[in-house]
């Protein structure tokens, strides 16, 4: 962990901290007022008590702590349009709802503004790639590659440009050098055993889905990664191994939404008809799990 990002974590937990303290303080000095001006007479005069005092002071503390965040969110996003260019954030929103026709203009944009970075290529490659603009996908993940040959999210961006075009061994191979930039980050051995598994490759993916599970994931990859490994230590007749993954597999099915969700925007591509059939295979294993069949 850098030593920038330690610092931010330090700062959102003190502050958050401080909030939490002061706004405990507010209450807890209200119920002493309350409570103990119902057995003597109150306060007479224009005179405030020392409680109700101390109680305002952590009202203070709460709110100065509350403006401070949304001071750092302004700083951030401020932050985020000089790096990233003042349309990358409604570019991000426009893929969000797959207007990526929309998007385009708005990430080349960024480019021209000389804001060149891993992550408006990402963005850029995959608006192309869903639009059917496929060389112009592969130049920019190609761009993303020779840029930044050391940011795993640039092997990211050329293995998404691949992906999409249904390449699945050249997707494997530039998931591969990712993993090698960041072998500690779940998600790129997750998506390294996904196109792993499209390819034909299982043994392989299993191994990937395998390093995944070392680690936290978000709901959207374990669900698919606990259902590979579940169907694999069945096969082998490890079936303790297998009922463990299937819970797991279980506790994350929430994120097959966001999987449905981006099925629109994949028809009528081979990927989206791989992972269409991949996503209804773990809506069926979900509800025999539910149904108590997990044979």
């Amino acid at each position: 962990m850098s030593r920038r990002r330690l610092l931010v974590y330090i700062g959102i937990f003190t502050s958050g901290g401080l909030a939490l303290f002061g706004f405990i303080l507010f209450v807890f000095g209200l119920l002493i007022e309350f409570f103990a001006t119902r057995q003597t007479q109150p306060l007479t005069g224009s005179g405030i008590s020392p409680v109700i005092q101390l109680s305002l002071a952590g009202l203070c503390l709460a709110a100065a702590m509350f403006t401070l965040w949304f001071a750092l969110v302004a700083l951030l996003i401020a932050r985020q349009s000089r790096l990233l260019g003042s349309g990358y954030a409604e570019a991000y929103r426009l893929i969000e709802e797959f207007r990526f026709n929309d998007a385009i203009p708005l990430l080349e944009r960024s480019l021209r503004e000389g804001k060149v970075n891993a992550d408006v290529l990402m963005l850029l490659t995959s608006a192309y790639a869903y639009t059917g603009q496929f060389a112009k996908a592969q130049a920019a993940a190609d761009r993303a590659v020779q840029m930044f040959p050391n940011d795993p999210g640039s092997y990211l961006t050329l293995a998404n440009g691949y992906r999409l075009q249904a390449a699945y061994e050249e997707a494997a191979s530039a998931l591969q050098a990712a993993v090698k930039r960041a072998p500690d980050q779940p998600i790129i051995w997750a998506e390294l055993g996904f196109v792993q598994q499209f390819a034909g490759d299982t043994t392989a993916a299993i191994a990937s889905f395998k390093q995944a599970a070392e680690y936290p994931m978000p709901a959207m990859y374990a669900v698919r990664v606990y259902y590979h490994l579940a169907q694999a230590y069945q096969g082998a007749g490890e079936t303790e191994k297998a009922v463990k993954a299937a819970a797991k597999m279980m506790s994350a099915r929430d994120g097959l939404t966001v999987w449905k969700s981006g099925l629109r925007a994949l028809e009528g591509t081979a990927y989206g008809s791989s992972l269409r059939y991949e996503i209804e295979a773990i809506d069926h294993a979900v509800l025999d799990a539910d149904a108590g069949n997990l044979g």
